[in-house]
Parts: C-alpha cells; structure tokens; sequence
C-alpha cells in the first residue's frame, strides 16, 4: 500500500509538477508581503500579463508542432503600429483598421507558415530572419515614427486595453476566453491531435496520412492571429506605440510556453499550462517588486526561481531530483 501510495503521489506531480511550483511559490510571496494576494494586486498581474499571456497561447501551437517563432516580438510592433496608423486614417477609422491590421498580420504568418510548413525549411532561420524583415516592414510603414491616436476622447478604441466588462478587465477577458477556445481546440477536435501527431513524430505523422504541412501552416496562422489579437490591446492600453514595442518579447513568450511544460522537441504541452506559465511570470515579477528589490536583482531572482519551476517539474516526471550521468 504505501508503494502504491508514493507511485500514485508521483503521478500527480508528473501531471501537476509546474501547477504545484506556481501554488508554492504563490504561497511563498503572500507569507512574504501579505499585500500580493489581494484581488486588485491578482487582478493588476492579470491584466498586465495578458499581452504576453495572449502571444503565448498562439506560440503553444509552434511549439507542440514542433517548430519555434521566434517573430512574434516584431510582430507585435508591426500589428500596433498599422492598426493604430489606420485608425487615424480618415478612409478608415477603428471599424475598418482593426480587421484590416488582422489581415496584414496573418498575411505575415502565412509566410511563416509557407516557408516552414510547405518549404520545409528551418523554423529557427525562417522566424530569426522574419523578425529582422518584420521590423524592417514596420519602420518603412511608419517612416521611423511613433503612432498615436490624436483624440482620444472621440473614440471607442480604448475598449480593448482600458475597458471593463462585469467589473472584469477586457484583456483579462480577451485572454480567458482565447485560452478556453484554444484549449478545446488543441485537447478536443482532431486538428489538435493533429498538431500533437506532428509535434511527436513528422515523419509517422505523414505516413499516417495526416497533411504536415498543412498542420504545420495553420499553427503559424493561429500565432499571428494571437499576436494581431495582443497589437490590438497593445495600441488600445496606451493609444500609442514605439516602433519597438514588441522588442525582446518573443524570448518571454517562449520562456512562457516552455515554463509552461511544452517541450522544445514537439508534441507536448497543454494550454492550461501554458497560462500557468504566464501566470508565473507575472506574479514572479510582481512579488519581487512588493519585496523591494531593485530591478537589476529581479532579472536574477526570476531566472532562478524559473530553474527551479522547471527542474521540479522534470523531476517529477522523472521520479528524482537529478539523473545520474550515464
């Protein structure tokens, strides 16, 4: 029996070791400063993650696919910029820049998904490249400049990043819901295991008669839909945006989805995960500042306390703390 017992509590931890990690560390920061469990600190993390959270919940597909993106930070900009250029363009407005600047977006995922899924080409080199073309496109769209909505008083447009519904941020409530339909989608219909197929094994996937290249297109069409989606309440929070607003976060979004359980190699990961590991980010970040530290010591504090998510979760999966050399 108490074999029995210790196999079935080591099988929870397999599952849940990532989930157990962010309760943990949750719990640790509350006793710490009793300030960062109160609902407007959640709900003040929560909203300021989805941005980031959004990104992931797209990049989650790449990556059980078995591929990487590593565009989705110059995306971003170039998705902010164009909807908020359009939005000020008298021939357009906020009713037509919004579906205009998707469809600009998810053109540049089908190239994503054109050369990686169809040419078979490296996803590693096509995104690395795309993320130096994307942020070529977005200066020569703005001609250098920074895009601001000149009245904002007169217009809707704020809705997306500074609205609330039933006294819920609408971010949070744009990334709640994108995370429920995703997730059904990947652990629910046959696309999803699809995407798993192709993740675990192309090569048997293929032969299984599953169209990899097809799968492989459309996983980069649902990133970049996540990224239009994330622009969108990029340039609707601040009314505004740099030309390098995205800069840098595609390594966060990664580190995310990787934090999340997702494997580098493909054909693992879930999406409730996935938003875990946002989570853990935000509120990693968040209690830091309540503790007092300085900026610089975060960057470092956070980068151990991911180690150490990640290794219990491994370890769990593995039954010890660490293997031994073979």
């Amino acid at each position: 029996m108490p074999e029995l017992n210790m196999r079935s509590i080591g099988g929870v931890l397999a599952r849940q070791g990532i989930l157990i990690a962010f309760i943990a560390f949750m719990i640790g920061f509350t006793l710490w400063n009793p300030r960062f469990i109160e609902p407007n600190n959640v709900f003040g993390v929560v909203r300021s993650s989805a941005i980031l959270g959004v990104m992931a919940l797209g990049v989650t597909f790449v990556v059980i696919g078995g591929n990487l993106d590593l565009s989705v930070g110059s995306m971003l900009s170039f998705s902010a910029i164009v909807v908020l250029d359009l939005h000020e363009n008298p021939a357009f407005g906020p009713a037509l820049a919004i579906p205009a600047m998707f469809a600009a977006t998810l053109c540049l995922g089908a190239i994503n998904g054109f050369l990686i899924g169809y040419l078979r080409l490296n996803s590693l080199i096509v995104t690395l490249g795309m993320l130096s073309a994307i942020h070529g496109l977005t200066l020569t769209y703005s001609g250098g400049q920074n895009m601001d909505i000149a009245n904002q008083s007169a217009t809707w447009f704020d809705v997306f990043g500074r609205g609330t519904a039933m006294g819920i941020p609408v971010p949070v409530l744009i990334f709640g819901l994108l995370a429920a339909f995703l997730g059904i989608l990947l652990a629910k219909t046959p696309f999803g295991r699809k995407v798993y197929a192709v993740g675990g094994n192309g090569t048997a996937a293929t032969f299984s008669g599953i169209p990899r290249a097809r799968i492989v297109f459309f996983t980069y069409m649902i990133s970049a839909f996540c990224v239009a989606t994330a622009g969108l309440i990029q340039a609707s929070r601040t009314m505004g945006a740099q030309n390098t607003v995205g800069q840098g976060l595609e390594l966060e979004v990664l580190a995310a989805v990787i934090l999340g359980g997702a494997s580098l190699l493909g054909g693992s990961g879930t999406i409730f995960k996935t938003v875990i590991g946002v989570l853990i980010l935000g509120f990693i970040q968040n209690g830091l500042l309540l503790a007092g530290l300085e900026f610089y010591v975060q960057f470092v504090v956070t980068w151990v306390i991911i180690i150490l998510a990640v290794w219990l979760d491994i370890a769990a999966k593995r039954g010890k703390l660490w293997s031994p050399i073979a």
